[in-house]
This record gives C-alpha cells, sequence and structure tokens, in this order.
C-alpha cells in the first residue's frame, strides 16, 4: 500500500499550526479536504452533513494542533480518524425518534410511550448502519491508498465492468499481470470487512483469480 505523507511533513505542518499560521490550515485543507468530504459523505450519504463535518474536522486540527501524535501515524491517517469518529457521532445523531429523542424518558416524539424492545432494535438498527459505514468507509480509504496500478484495475473491473481480458488491454498489460494486480487489490480490500466497490464480481471473473 502506498505511504501516508511523510512524517517530516507531518511534523512541520503540526509545527505550523501550533503557531497559529493561517496559510498552515489552508495547506492542509487542499491536501486533505476531498478525502474528508468523500469519506464523510459515504457514511452519512448526505452532501450537507458531509460539509459540515469537513468543516468541524479542521476546525478541530485547527484548534487542537498538539492532538496529532506523529508517533501514531501519518496526519493523514489521523484526520481520516477524526472523521470517522465525527461522522459516526451524526450518524448516532440521525437514529429513530425512539431511540435518538424519546429513550431517556421512554416516550416518542408525540408523547407515547415506548417499549424496551422497539428501544432495542432502534439501537441494533443504528449501530448495524454505523457498521456498514465504517466498512464503507475504510474501503474507500484502502483503495484511495494503494498503488496506483492496483486501484486502476479494481476501477476497471467493479466500476467500469470489464472483464480480466479488457483490463488487461485497457491498462496495457498481460492477462496473469491483470490477475495479479486484481488478486492484491481484493487482498487490501478484504481488510475492509466488504465487499469490493459494494458491488458484485465483476464478469468474466468467478475462480480465474
Amino acid at each position: 500500500m502506498a505511504k501516508d505523507t511523510p512524517p517530516r511533513w507531518d511534523r512541520k505542518m503540526q509545527q505550523r499550526l501550533a503557531r497559529g499560521e493561517a496559510a498552515a490550515l489552508g495547506e492542509l485543507y487542499d491536501r486533505f479536504a476531498s478525502l474528508v468530504h468523500s469519506q464523510a459523505h459515504r457514511m452519512l450519504d448526505d452532501e450537507s452533513a458531509a460539509d459540515l463535518v469537513t468543516r468541524e474536522v479542521f476546525g478541530y486540527v485547527w484548534e487542537n494542533p498538539d492532538a496529532y501524535d506523529p508517533k501514531q501515524g501519518s496526519m493523514r491517517s489521523w484526520v481520516a480518524r477524526l472523521t470517522h469518529r465525527q461522522s459516526v457521532r451524526r450518524l448516532r445523531g440521525t437514529a429513530p425518534s425512539a431511540f435518538a429523542q424519546g429513550y431517556e424518558d421512554g416516550t416518542d416524539d408525540d408523547g407515547s410511550e415506548t417499549s424496551g424492545a422497539e428501544d432495542t432494535v432502534a439501537r441494533e438498527e443504528l449501530e448495524e448502519r454505523v457498521r456498514r459505514a465504517t466498512a464503507s468507509a475504510r474501503a474507500d480509504y484502502i483503495v484511495a491508498s494503494m498503488p496506483a496500478p492496483l486501484r486502476a484495475a479494481l476501477e476497471l473491473a467493479y466500476i467500469q465492468r470489464r472483464d480480466y481480458r479488457q483490463t488487461a488491454a485497457d491498462l496495457g498489460v498481460t492477462e496473469d499481470e491483470a490477475r495479479r494486480r486484481l488478486r492484491l487489490g481484493l487482498q487490501l480490500l478484504s481488510t475492509a470487512n466488504t465487499r469490493p466497490l459494494e458491488g458484485s464480481s465483476p464478469p468474466g471473473y468467478g475462480r480465474a483469480l
């Protein structure tokens, strides 16, 4: 998998943010805004909510640059974790009224009582939604971070629906090389605990991989 932003850049960026350099925030935004917005949008499926999460994430980074620890990974990974955390919070905030609003006093919006069973179902449905959104966001992050040759092969196979022969021709590589790239890409995606690009298998692959 491709390496994240060089640690030297990360440390320097953190120092600039700590000094209150507005230009540093602008540079950070230019580099990571698309990552934050796309990850938030994938999890929330709402453009306005993704915009809000993007503002919240960069606002947090601006106000808390010391919260980043270069020893724990790259700034890119840190920003992605912040995005995930904030998106999950907003996702849980959209729960059914029986869970999100009436849970504290046992009533729905209309004042009627809710049963413990309904609360449990609402909670389970919400947590399942969070799990699926988390897996999808992780898959997106993995695809964006993997080497370009693997990413290109997966995009041809799962977005443009090319079989491995067509993929090989489009990439200008042998069929064996196309299969190898797809196999490696799928192995990386398997760590996200979700199906590749949330689609079915591309045509003509089957067990050929």
